[in-house]
């Protein structure tokens, strides 16, 4: 029995597509890179974002406070107010092909207080961004709970500024074990190729989180894992491209940009950011070649990035 995927417009056309031999609108043939630049800044992220040129980051992910009062820096008492200073830029900066993914939580529990949920509707109603996915990072340890259900996952929402953005399925599949694979290469109705690539990791994650004593850690109290943070890098930016992340907190973003080639411009008010990414840089093993700044004119950064 067919299922609501054989009357997708989008997935008839990709298939005609590959049979065809040709490229979505949205592929991209990325140009080789032998050095990637790196931007850290200590700014509020406002008065950063305006400085940016319009069309110039491929991939923007963003982990912002979720307003849990966690520390100062996590405490709004109207979120949204706060919240769509910084929306309010991202259509503009993004690229015709780029993504935008902000990290959340649906807590909202206060009449004063505000979540994803909140930010959620502002981008459906009040920008021309464009809801891609929600994704569902599921985890296995967490805080227990006695008045509600105990939470083992957070969300990621992904938006994009046109329906051209660029997606890299094959970059983050999941490999079939080899059972399972045998299993599907009888099945004559199958790509061998599909088989071979591995499988859509489909929009529920299963990442573990950092435990208190991970090698990963770098001292940072909201810190993502590193696979985390990889898959989106992987799937919706490109070798060469730019990466933003103006809540940088940890700096995984950063460190993650430099792993995979990507050029990364960071920013966080707090200038422990610096500490947080020489951390990382420490425990990296593999370092591809790559140049960091610290507090650089804007200007200058993006020319070295563009030339």
């Amino acid at each position: 029995m067919p299922n609501k995927s054989h009357f997708n417009k989008g997935h008839i056309t990709i298939n005609r597509l590959r049979k065809e031999g040709q490229a979505h609108s949205a592929h991209l043939t990325a140009k080789p890179v032998t050095q990637t630049y790196h931007a850290i800044f200590t700014e509020d992220s406002v008065p950063f974002l305006k400085k940016l040129p319009d069309a110039s980051v491929q991939l923007i992910l963003i982990d912002p406070p979720y307003n849990i009062d966690l520390a100062h820096w996590d405490t709004y008492e109207n979120y949204l107010d706060w919240a769509k200073q910084w929306l309010d830029q991202l259509y503009r900066i993004l690229s015709d092909t780029g993504s935008l993914v902000i990290f959340g939580g649906f807590q909202y529990q206060d009449l004063k207080k505000g979540d994803l949920l909140e930010i959620l509707h502002y981008t459906r109603h009040h920008t021309p961004l464009r809801f891609v996915n929600l994704i569902i990072w599921y985890y296995k340890n967490g805080m227990s709970a006695h008045r509600f259900f105990a939470n083992r996952h957070e969300e990621a929402v992904w938006l994009s500024k046109t329906n051209k953005y660029y997606f890299d399925l094959d970059a983050v599949r999941t490999p079939f074990d080899e059972q399972t694979k045998k299993l599907y290469q009888k099945d004559k109705r199958l790509n061998p190729q599909s088989i071979e690539k591995g499988k859509n990791p489909t929009n529920v994650w299963e990442i573990g989180r950092l435990n208190g004593n991970s090698t990963e850690r770098v001292g940072h109290p909201t810190q993502k894992p590193t696979q985390l943070i990889r898959r989106f890098v992987r799937a919706l930016s490109y070798e060469g491209s730019l990466v933003l992340d103006f809540f940088a907190g940890s700096g995984t973003t950063a460190r993650v940009c430099i792993e995979e080639n990507r050029h990364s411009l960071i920013n966080d008010s707090s200038p422990e950011i610096n500490n947080f990414l020489k951390a990382h840089l420490d425990k990296m093993t593999v370092k591809p070649p790559h140049q960091i700044f610290h507090n650089p004119v804007l200007e200058n950064f993006l020319e070295l990035i563009l030339q």
